[in-house]
């Protein structure tokens, strides 16, 4: 048998989606069940992500099982529920920055960034503007990064992790923290307190001891904090309580509630783009880069990316331009492009290592290893004489992520900013909706009522922060961080032979390490020019 070659598995995959099972015809056209699934997926995506408290994990996690239930354990499942999967995962980091934008809420820890310039634009009429930024910027970095992904995908991860071992990835963590409560949180000392107490939360009941730790005696701590009550407690519920106190001091002190319409052009022209492209350009290599590291994710990419812009501004920008944080659309791309571009890169380790890239990558581990039939890893790109199914899997995913771009570049580019109109519905009728879709969605993945007090009770913590001046921010991140932080410091000091310099005897992990010192001592003699 001849050898099949790069093309031949390119084309074979192309066809294992355009002619899957069909679903339905089409003016004579057959649509594949793949087709339908990618496009179904990307926008639903959109409109979890549009909503509060929602977003495309919660999304995934609720429709895995009943894909699998539907389309069975066999290979021909693999296309269409991957495919469902990464629609999804594409359409609610696009719907992420809509409640970013028009009701300072994010949804998501990375669209905390968007809300720093995006609801300025939005409060100043500019909303449709601020949207169609955030589709541009978002659009492009996803295409980028997959694109890099389908070039790179053998060859990039392995290079990473070859270089990387526990003690590297765990200075890596470390400097990532430093890097973002320096940033972030408007002062040095702001961003080291919140980043202290979400390590402090996210060690609450865990650890490899067996014993619950910081629990005093209760069986609601014993078992951790949910992540998904402290991430949208704080990040949400905390930005809901804050909007509404604002709407209560202005119904007292004028006898009603500020109205905000759309003024101006809100078209987004070519002097626009050519405005913003640098910073789309920059931040899609910022966030391809790091989403291809394992297990770091979108926040840090959304956050460097909108550092790296804000210096870049900061040198460039004429006197009437806005200020990052004060309705820059700069601001919107830096983050937009950054955090989007991660999607595709997340899927360089999972393809080539197996190890999944961030919590959406996790589900398509699942149902590849539900359904069977594929093994992600590094036999994946094995071209053989004999044909290897799972490489022709692999290239209809990658032709199933061109599909979802393209619909994202038109129809979800239209049925995003569409959802624009809920700007103009009254703030004090909306924000108690959204409170209450917030906690349905927490409690339909949760099921438990401790789960919703957690959530309060870090909504309430989040509102004290924001009125304190104090970021959210880098509490999200550490919590998220913080349990990976801990087991991969565990088994580099076990790898290492109970080694307490294991930190500082690898150079990278050591220049990791002083970089932090650095970031962190600089920042704290410099000026601090940053979002709230």
């Amino acid at each position: 048998m001849t050898d099949l070659g790069a093309l031949d598995y390119i084309w074979m995959g192309a066809l294992a989606v355009f002619q899957g099972p069909e679903l339905f015809t089409f003016f004579g056209l057959s649509i594949s069940v793949t087709l339908a699934m990618v496009s179904f997926g990307l926008i639903l995506g959109i409109v979890v992500g549009a909503t509060p408290g929602l977003g495309g994990v919660i999304a995934m996690a609720i429709s895995l099982p009943i894909l699998i239930s539907v389309f069975g354990f066999n290979s021909d499942a693999l296309l269409p529920v991957m495919g469902f999967l990464i629609g999804v995962m594409k359409g609610s980091t696009v719907g992420g920055a809509v409640p970013a934008i028009l009701f300072n809420t994010p949804g998501t820890p990375d669209a905390f960034m968007t809300t720093l310039d995006g609801y300025p634009m939005a409060r100043s009429g500019k909303a449709q503007k601020a949207l169609k930024v955030s589709h541009f910027s978002s659009a492009s970095g996803d295409t980028f990064s997959d694109l890099v992904l389908i070039v790179c995908a053998p060859f990039l991860a392995i290079l990473v992790e070859a270089y990387l071992d526990l003690p590297e990835k765990t200075a890596l963590i470390i400097l990532s923290l430093s890097f973002i409560a320096a940033v972030v949180g408007g002062s040095p000392a702001k961003g080291l307190l919140s980043c202290g107490l979400g390590l402090l939360a996210v060690f609450i009941g865990t650890g490899e001891d067996f014993y619950p730790r910081l629990s005093f005696g209760t069986d609601a701590l014993s078992d951790g904090i949910p992540i998904t009550s402290a991430v949208i407690g704080i990040l949400v519920l905390g930005a809901i309580f804050t909007e509404l106190e604002t709407l209560w001091h202005q119904s007292r002190r004028t006898g009603t509630i500020e109205t905000i319409k759309d003024e101006g052009d809100q078209r987004l022209r070519w002097k626009d783009i050519r405005r913003i492209l640098p910073f789309v350009a920059r931040s899609s290599v910022i966030g391809t880069c790091i989403g291809a590291l394992p297990g770091i994710g979108s926040t840090l990419a959304a956050t460097i990316g909108y550092a790296t812009g804000q210096r870049f501004y900061n040198k460039r920008k004429a006197p009437e331009d806005p200020e990052f944080g004060e309705g820059a659309p700069e601001g919107i791309a830096s983050t937009e492009a950054a955090n989007s571009s991660v999607s595709g890169a997340n899927l360089i380790p999972v393809l080539s290592l197996g190890i999944p890239g961030n919590t959406a990558a996790v589900f398509l581990i699942l149902a590849a290893e539900s359904i069977g039939g594929f093994n992600p890893g590094p036999a994946v790109f094995k071209f053989s004489a004999d044909l290897n199914p799972e490489l022709v899997i692999v290239f209809g995913l990658f032709t199933t992520m061109i599909i979802a771009n393209i619909l994202n570049w038109t129809v979800g580019g239209v049925f995003m900013r569409s959802l624009g109109v809920l700007s103009r519905i009254p703030k004090q009728l909306l924000l108690p909706v959204v409170f209450l879709l917030t906690l349905a969605s927490l409690y339909v993945q949760e099921t438990a009522m401790s789960a919703i007090w957690f959530a309060f009770g870090f909504g309430v913590l989040g509102y004290f922060m924001r009125r304190f001046g104090i970021s959210p921010l880098p509490f999200v991140i550490a919590f998220v961080l913080g349990g990976r932080l801990e087991e991969t410091a565990r088994q580099a000091f076990s790898a290492t032979g109970g080694d307490p310099f294991f930190l500082l005897k690898s150079p990278i992990a050591a220049v990791f390490i002083l970089a932090a010192v650095a970031i962190v001592f600089v920042s704290i003699r410099s000026p601090k020019v940053s979002g709230k």
